[in-house]
Parts: C-alpha cells; sequence; structure tokens
C-alpha cells in the first residue's frame, strides 16, 4: 500500500523486474523518471561537491570543485551551480541540502575557525532564503537545511550504515580536524543551540597548546590530516595539505601510530562519559583503524573504566566513507519532504504526475544527467 500510494504521487514508478520465473512478473520500484531530487553538498575546507539524490538513494555527482577556503570562493560558485541545476531540474527539486565543516548556528550561520569563518551567512552567499529553524538539522519543505558534516554523517549511518538498529551509538568524522557526535534512537544530538557536534575541542589530548577556536588543549590538535601535518614538519592549516596529508597517512607510520594513539585516547574517554554500543569512524578515521588499529586499541583500552572492560563497544568504519556526509544532507532534506506538508505541496504542484506511465525509462537508469551515479 505504501508503493502504491508513492506511485499514484509520482514518487516512485513500479516496472517488472529483469529476470523473473513463471506467473505474474515481480514489479520492482524505483524512483519516477519525473519525481522529486534532492540537491546535497559537502562543502569541506578545500573542496566542495554537488549531487543531486532521488528517492530511494541513488545519488548522481553533478559537480566538484576546489576553492581557496575563503567564503566568497567557496560559496559563491557553489550557489552559481546550485541555481543552475535547480533551472535544469525545474519542478523536481525538492530542497537543498548542505554539509559544513564547522558548528552551525541560527539561520545557517557557520564558523570554520582553521578558515578563520567567523558567523559566515551560508544562504546569503548560496543566493538562498535563510532556514526558518536550522537547529538540529531539520526545516520545512523547500526551505534549505544547512548544518554540520559530522551530525550529517551520524545521520546517514544510523540509517544506511554502521548504526541502523543501534539504540546508543558515537560517531567521530576524522578530516582536517575531528568532529564527534552522540547518536540516540537513530537521531545525532544537536544540543541546545544545534551545535553539538563539536568533540573535537574538548580536551581529550592532555596538552594545552591554544586551538584556533578559541580553546585550549583540543583534541583536534592531535587527531586528523593537520596533526599528521605537524607531526612531520609540514605546513598546515587553512585547509590546505590533503595531498601531503594523504602522503604521511601511507608513508610514515610513526604519524598514523601518533594520531590513532590519540584518537583511541578520546574514544576511551567518550566512551566513559555516554556509554555507546558502538564507535562508528569515518573519514580518515577508518584508515587510522586500518593502519593502526592495534595503536589504537591499546591506547584506549587501559583508560576505559574497569566495568567496561569486559564489553567495550565495537569501533568499526563507517559503511559510507566519505560520502557520510553529502548522504546525511540527502536525508534531512527528504524528511522535510516526506511530510503531510510536503506530500500536499508536491500534489498541488504536480496534479498530473501520478497519471503517467514512464515505460519508456527503466527505473535502473539516473535520469539526471551528472557527472557520475554513486
Amino acid at each position: 500500500m505504501l508503493v502504491a500510494g508513492l506511485a499514484e504521487d509520482g514518487l516512485l514508478h513500479e516496472e517488472p523486474a529483469a529476470e523473473h520465473t513463471r506467473g505474474r512478473p515481480t514489479l520492482v520500484p524505483g524512483p519516477h523518471p519525473d519525481g522529486p531530487v534532492a540537491l546535497a553538498a559537502d562543502v569541506r575546507e578545500d573542496a566542495w561537491e554537488l549531487a543531486a539524490c532521488e528517492l530511494g538513494g541513488r545519488v548522481t555527482v553533478l559537480a566538484v570543485r576546489p576553492h581557496d577556503g575563503t567564503p566568497q570562493d567557496a560559496l559563491g560558485p557553489l550557489g552559481e551551480a546550485v541555481a543552475a541545476h535547480r533551472r535544469r531540474l525545474g519542478h523536481r527539486v525538492i530542497g537543498i541540502g548542505v554539509a559544513l565543516a564547522g558548528p552551525v548556528r541560527h539561520h545557517g550561520l557557520v564558523d570554520i575557525a582553521h578558515l578563520n569563518w567567523r558567523s559566515v551567512d551560508v544562504p546569503a552567499l548560496l543566493g538562498l532564503p535563510a532556514p526558518s529553524q536550522a537547529e538540529g538539522g531539520s526545516s520545512a519543505p523547500g526551505v534549505p537545511v544547512i548544518g554540520n558534516d559530522t551530525a550529517f554523517a551520524a545521520l546517514a549511518e544510523a540509517r544506511r550504515g554502521r548504526l541502523q538498529g543501534v539504540r546508543v551509538g558515537l560517531h567521530l568524522h576524522v578530516d582536517f580536524d575531528p568532529g564527534g557526535v552522540l547518536v540516540v534512537d537513530g537521531h545525532p544530538v544537536a544540543g541546545a543551540s544545534g551545535i553539538g557536534a563539536e568533540l573535537g575541542h574538548m580536551p581529550l589530548g592532555g596538552g594545552d597548546r591554544p586551538c584556533l577556536c578559541g580553546a585550549r588543549g583540543c583534541w583536534a590538535m592531535d587527531v586528523g590530516a593537520n596533526a599528521l601535518l605537524r607531526h612531520v614538519g609540514l605546513a598546515y592549516g587553512g585547509g590546505r595539505g590533503r595531498e601531503q596529508a594523504e602522503r604521511v597517512l601511507a608513508t610514515s607510520q610513526e604519524a598514523v601510530r601518533a594520531n590513532a594513539e590519540a584518537l583511541g585516547r578520546g574514544i576511551a574517554a567518550l566512551v566513559n562519559a555516554h556509554d555507546p554500543e558502538v564507535v562508528t569512524l569515518s573519514g580518515h578515521g577508518v584508515e587510522l583503524r586500518e593502519r593502526a588499529g592495534a595503536a589504537l586499541l591499546a591506547a584506549c583500552e587501559p583508560l576505559l573504566m574497569t566495568i567496561r572492560r569486559d564489553r567495550p563497544p565495537r569501533i568499526e568504519g563507517s559503511a559510507l566513507g566519505w560520502r557520510g556526509s553529502l548522504l546525511g544532507a540527502m536525508e534531512s532534506v527528504f524528511d522535510a519532504f516526506l511530510t503531510t506538508g510536503g506530500l500536499e505541496l508536491w500534489r498541488k504542484d504536480h496534479p498530473d504526475q501520478g497519471r503517467d506511465t514512464p515505460d519508456r525509462q527503466s527505473v535502473t537508469h539516473s535520469t539526471l544527467g551528472g557527472e557520475r551515479p554513486l
């Protein structure tokens, strides 16, 4: 009944499976060729990626572009790309989700300390209306959803990855710096003002060096690409050095071990505080676990409370790789759309959509015309 209702509204299309046994053919649901599309962007410190996402999770990359670390160079061209694809896809676009590598406050203001972004008005630079409810990554249908990349990655992990069915989980995303968020019953804990995914700025590293965020001794000083570069004496900061950091990951066991040990010590403190069932790692966290998993565990386990050592939580690499932030932004747009209000707006704007029978177009092929499907 659910699939039938979605098909009637022109959201899904059913067609016979490619192979079936004798008798009535099995119908396979897939995105309607003229169905809703969520645009999603992952804005990292040195580049952004824009994708179109169809109902059911099919994702097509539309554009990838490096930037110089300034708000204008990062967000201006992204806004132009979003506008161009909205014009091209027309009535199909039901919203835009944007993941950013920093805390996002009310109405889409973002701070990224190591890029010197302070209260950057993301919607204004993208040419979009300000979100009416930015906190928690939720919004009304059609209103941009702007949030932290780690929180979006955690949401995707809970929907599609290793935190599915986990009541209390901890997700850590490691890029230039680490971020982390507690996930309870499938929902990242956003905090009172929506900026709760900042575990990288807790004093978990044991030092007292000043961090660009304004605090001292942040975990971010010892974990992530910046810490790898710092360990081998290379320049770091400003969103530069991704390729060099990846070479350090591949060639310097000493730097990788130091990074993994710092990650393990911080995980122990967070496990003692939050009692998660599973800890998931994305970004460079996956590589640190793969290359120095023994060192990570050796640093973590002695710092666990005695009562936790018999059954410590699993520490697992993300099932989604680097795509979690993009997929989480997509999920948040569809969360706002798949509501009574969102579906009513769709029916109003597409009164004849459900009457179409798109037999000319197989649901196994994207109709978005992007660079490549994921």
